[in-house]
Parts: C-alpha cells; structure tokens; sequence
C-alpha cells in the first residue's frame, strides 16, 4: 500500500512516477522497498490517468460507506440473540433448581 501513497504522493507533486522516485519516496518513509513491487507497479501505472483514477475513487467509497453502516446494525442484532437466549435459559434453570 505504501507504494500506491508515494505514487500518488508524487503525482500530486507533478512529479514523475519512476521506479527512482518511488524508491525515495519509500525508503524516505521508513519502509522496506521491494524492487519487484516498484517495477511492477511503475508498469501498471504506465497508461493510468490517475488524475481520472482518483476523481472515479471517491464515489465508489462513497456508495460503500452506506452500506458498511446498514451492515453494522444487523451484525450487533445478531450478537444481541445469544445474550437473550442464554439469559432466557438461565431463567429457566433457575425454576428447576
């Protein structure tokens, strides 16, 4: 992923997205640089319009958001049934002693 933040990092600064400017821009950042991973993503890069890429991105994120939060509600109502289920058998265990 890091590599994805630098190319894009050097885009924003209208700079170009080489496997050199990649690799500085990830060593600068702590991280270990995989060669294979800057070359393969330099060439995958080659015939992106990024400045398309990135304006595309935004409504994908934007109709998945709605959908992670309707998830969300069903997931703790699920988690809510076995707490009711065991209090319910407590209860009962409770009238046979």
């Amino acid at each position: 992923m890091e590599y994805v933040y630098a190319a894009l990092l050097l885009h924003k600064l209208d700079k170009e997205v080489n496997e050199a400017n990649l690799t500085s821009v990830v060593k600068a950042s702590g991280a270990e640089v995989n060669e294979a991973q800057v070359k393969s993503l330099v060439a995958a890069l080659a015939d992106v319009n990024i400045d398309e890429a990135v304006k595309a991105a935004p409504v994908a994120v934007a109709a998945a958001a709605p959908a992670a939060e309707a998830a969300a509600p069903a997931a703790e109502e699920k988690k809510e049934e076995p707490k009711n289920e065991e209090a319910a058998m407590e209860g009962l265990s409770s009238l046979f002693g």
